[in-house]
């Protein structure tokens, strides 16, 4: 598995409302690219997703304009 790009994105947490930091990962491996998503939470209650993307999805996320990023999180 090979990591293309990293991205650190501030966003204020809804519950708490402290300022917090999620983490984006785009990953490729043999079966295509991946999006690991992780809030930042350093507790084990974090909330994680791994979602599978073609190579346009992987595209479009790679060029995101700064305003829009996060934008795969909802």
């Amino acid at each position: 598995m090979q990591v293309i790009s990293l991205r650190i994105v501030p966003f204020i947490d809804s519950q708490s409302l402290e300022a917090r930091e999620g983490r984006e990962v785009l990953l490729r491996d043999s079966s295509g690219f991946h999006l690991y998503l992780t809030d930042g939470d350093p507790k084990s209650v974090a909330e994680e997703r791994i979602i599978s993307l073609e190579l346009r999805e992987a595209l479009i996320w790679l060029n995101e304009a700064q305003e829009d990023r996060g934008s795969f999180w909802s």
